[in-house]
């Protein structure tokens, strides 16, 4: 018997302190005209000294699983995407699942940097489809600022911290129905290793035994970002017999004013049916994804029934989509 997996709650935690554009701009020759022209950023948060994304993580869990009314002890898989983990090993999900309580099942980490909850969501989902487990929690959770170079105005001003995650629980009566019926329909996941070089840290354990700092090439990362999300958008649509206007809200990876925009011109959606957060957020990569559902979520605009979009892509080059009932 195959099921599918309902999105039964979410949940999504920011740390306290708030750098504005104009706090950037007395660290880093920039203002807040050009990074708002250029990204659509106006303020990103920051993780305290001592937050670690574990720390965040747990916060953005225990508020979904609130929302979906499930004790942490009825958890039986956790994955973490994230590209800022505590420590090289273990995995950051299992520092999650000890301070949840839960007893049982799997907890790893993916890593796909921007498409890194895109990535968990599949994995979860394809775990929950044949009855491997029942009830998961995908969070996505970063501290980029730790990653970051605070002296490249170019890469500064676009990150900042968070943590979003959402409960999937297995429902065999969902599995029966056609497009309309509520939960994840499909994931569409990706990579093409050869662009390695235009978004990377430079750094790691087996290279330079130190964190290392994100660099990129913003143009190019740019133009491969607008082509390959919309492949994996036009997957996801093709392979539930959906066109555009059937989408009721786009969900995208909060990278772009310009490319979020885009892709929503694509769809023929209207600005109003598509989740911004970037401009209170920045990009907060794995997390992006997740912060934004349940904004969404929380203030009513997104109802049972509408069908979601969502959509990302990172360094690897990685990129997805996912397309799910509500």
């Amino acid at each position: 018997m195959m099921y599918r997996s309902l999105v039964t709650g979410c949940g999504a935690y920011l740390p306290a302190q708030i750098v504005t554009n104009a706090q950037l701009a007395e660290r880093v020759e920039t203002n807040d005209e050009w990074i708002r022209q250029r990204t659509g950023i106006c303020q990103r948060h920051i993780a305290a000294e001592g937050e670690m994304t574990s720390d965040l993580g747990v916060a953005a869990a225990r508020d979904a699983l609130d929302a979906a009314g499930v004790a942490a002890g009825e958890i039986d898989l956790i994955v973490c995407a994230t590209s800022t983990p505590d420590e090289t090993f273990p995995a950051t999900a299992t520092r999650i699942q000890h301070r949840l309580g839960v007893p049982q099942g799997a907890a790893f980490d993916v890593q796909a940097v921007c498409s890194g909850f895109v990535y968990g969501l599949s994995v979860a989902d394809n775990f929950l489809r044949v009855g491997q487990a029942k009830k998961a929690l995908v969070i996505g959770a970063e501290t980029f600022s730790r990653i970051l170079d605070w002296t490249d105005r170019s890469t500064c001003v676009l990150f900042g911290d968070g943590a979003g995650a959402v409960v999937l629980e297995a429902d065999k009566a969902a599995a029966s129905a056609n497009g309309s019926g509520r939960g994840v329909l499909s994931t569409h996941i990706y990579s093409d290793g050869s662009h390695h070089d235009a978004l990377y840290v430079d750094g790691g354990p087996s290279s330079t035994q130190s964190v290392g700092h994100l660099r990129m090439e913003g143009r190019e990362v740019f133009r491969h970002a607008v082509v390959r999300m919309a492949e994996a958008v036009d997957a996801a649509l093709e392979a539930n017999g959906l066109t555009p206007g059937d989408v009721d809200w786009l969900v995208p990876h909060q990278a772009n004013i310009r490319i979020i925009e885009s892709m929503g011109r694509r769809l023929n959606l209207p600005s109003d049916r598509v989740v911004v957060t970037v401009d209170r957020h920045a990009n907060t990569s794995a997390a992006s994804i997740p912060l934004a559902l349940t904004e969404a979520v929380g203030d009513g605009r997104i109802q049972s029934g509408d069908l979601l979009l969502m959509e990302a892509m990172g360094g690897g080059f990685t990129w997805g989509s996912a397309l799910l009932r509500w």
